[in-house]
């Protein structure tokens, strides 16, 4: 008999590379005109004022100036806002993490009586304005003590109707059998949920934290509304004084902005593979 003749298995370097489909062919422009307004942004911090008001208007600046940098963080107290909203956001991470992930094993997991009536009146709300919740909403701090204070920007994005949707489908994927084996093993429900449910959850919690992020970095209107005291401004109330009624600082506003975005581009970046693994687990995806 003829000895058994064996493959020997590629290795990564030998691998053949993946081609590019005609996918990337529509997606590689499409990501490059996203990534335009950033461009433009982040040149604009860079050129020289007398430049940016010249016309017709130049993408790339003849020469780099970081004078809106210096002036920016010499004329502001951005440091406190960026702090501020590094405050704001980490609170409201947390929370979700914690809250929405306990309300959506609950919801996917649990057997109670109006699970489904809850879940639906649950995701109703989402289609609710945030315009229309905002006048009782300042009058219910008012009472408790907390407008003009920062736990009025954070209090509001502790857990969310969409939070706990997220992790309520992402729960929906796991099987069933690793909960069962950690009742077996005489694990209750925070048990199973804290030691089992949770680490297999790593992906979704990214995804989660990453919104989070976005909604409570970005958020504007409630803030602007609630607080008044330029001490706990956030660093998008503190990007209204670049504004001014009859002049604006092109390159100090542009400078800002690059600031207050740079912290939600690197979170993307660092959850970017979490992000679409849940897209893609979880009933999300397009």
């Amino acid at each position: 008999m003829a000895p058994d003749v064996v493959t020997p298995t590629p290795s990564a370097a030998t691998r053949p590379r993946r081609r590019f489909s005609r996918w990337h062919l529509f997606l590689a422009p499409l990501a490059l005109l996203f990534l335009a307004p950033l461009a433009q942004m982040l040149l604009t911090s860079l050129t020289a004022n007398s430049e940016i008001n010249r016309f017709p208007p130049r993408f790339i600046p003849s020469a780099l100036h970081i004078g809106g940098y210096v002036r920016l963080f010499s004329d502001a107290p951005v440091a406190r806002w960026m702090m501020n909203s590094a405050i704001v956001s980490g609170i409201a991470i947390c929370s979700h993490l914690l809250l929405c992930s306990l309300g959506g094993y609950a919801y996917a997991r649990l057997s109670f009586r109006g699970r489904t009536v809850g879940f639906v009146v649950l995701l109703s709300t989402i289609m609710i304005p945030t315009q229309m919740l905002m006048i009782p909403t300042y009058f219910m701090f008012s009472k408790l003590g907390l407008i003009d204070t920062l736990a009025a920007a954070f209090v509001p994005f502790l857990t969310s109707a969409f939070g706990i949707f997220l992790m309520r489908q992402f729960f929906l994927s796991l099987p069933k059998e690793l909960e069962e084996a950690g009742r077996i093993d005489g694990l209750g429900s925070f048990g199973v949920f804290f030691r089992i449910v949770l680490p297999l959850a790593k992906p979704a919690l990214a995804t989660l934290a990453v919104f989070t992020l976005l909604n409570s970095w970005n958020d504007l209107l409630w803030p602007l509304v609630a607080i008044n005291d330029p001490k706990l401004y956030t660093i998008q109330l503190g990007l209204l004084n670049f504004q001014g009624a009859h002049h604006i600082d092109w390159q100090e506003l542009m400078a800002c902005n690059v600031v207050a975005t740079a912290p939600l581009i690197i979170g993307f970046l660092f959850a970017q593979r979490q992000f679409v693994q849940t897209m893609s687990f979880s009933g999300l995806k397009g």
